[in-house]
């Protein structure tokens, strides 16, 4: 798995951003999200129990993100006809604007070392990467376990304080 200190790879995906294929599908690359902070998550499959909570949460604080100057992405192995259905066909995730990435043919997640091979898959794993593309913040846990989002915003807030930030540290706290 890439660590901390590593460049973000360089990736050419489809992201999908609703139900509509005709304007919802748009070619992105890691320069389409310019100089800002990308929190990109992976979870293993659409159409599945764990992933749409976590990618709700992620999504009713997607403004927050944006006030941090950082980006979302979201993403999986899952086509993206797959994405826009699920989209389409979930109520909750319908409500969902950001990107979904499809990494269809596995080569963003293996190049993260992220792909579960017996699985097929990917791990669900969170980056949280820095206007200049290097990984500030990773981590991956087994396919069952939900990822808290309020996590990786505190987590954000402390890395764009640039200072030492204790245990439990919230936006707002004195930093070390």
């Amino acid at each position: 798995m890439l660590k901390v200190g590593d460049h973000f790879p360089e990736f050419n995906l489809t992201a999908v951003t609703g139900a509509n294929h005709e304007k919802d599908f748009h070619p992105v690359t890691l320069g389409t999200y310019g100089k800002k902070w990308k929190i990109v998550f992976f979870w293993p499959k659409d159409f599945t129990f764990v992933c749409p909570t976590e990618i709700v949460g992620f999504g009713k604080l997607e403004k927050d993100f944006k006030d941090r100057d950082a980006v979302l992405v979201g993403a999986s192995t899952d086509s993206d006809f797959v994405h826009a259905a699920w989209r389409q066909h979930h109520a909750d995730l319908n409500k969902v604007t950001f990107p979904w990435l499809a990494d269809i043919k596995k080569e963003l997640s293996s190049s993260l070392g992220i792909l579960n091979e017996e699985a097929g898959v990917a791990n669900r794993a969170t980056f949280i990467v820095d206007p200049d593309n290097v990984v500030r913040y990773s981590e991956m846990t087994d396919l069952s376990v939900g990822r808290n989002p309020n996590e990786t915003l505190r987590i954000l807030d402390a890395l764009q304080t640039d200072e030492l930030c204790p245990c439990n540290w919230k936006k707002g706290d004195d930093t070390l």
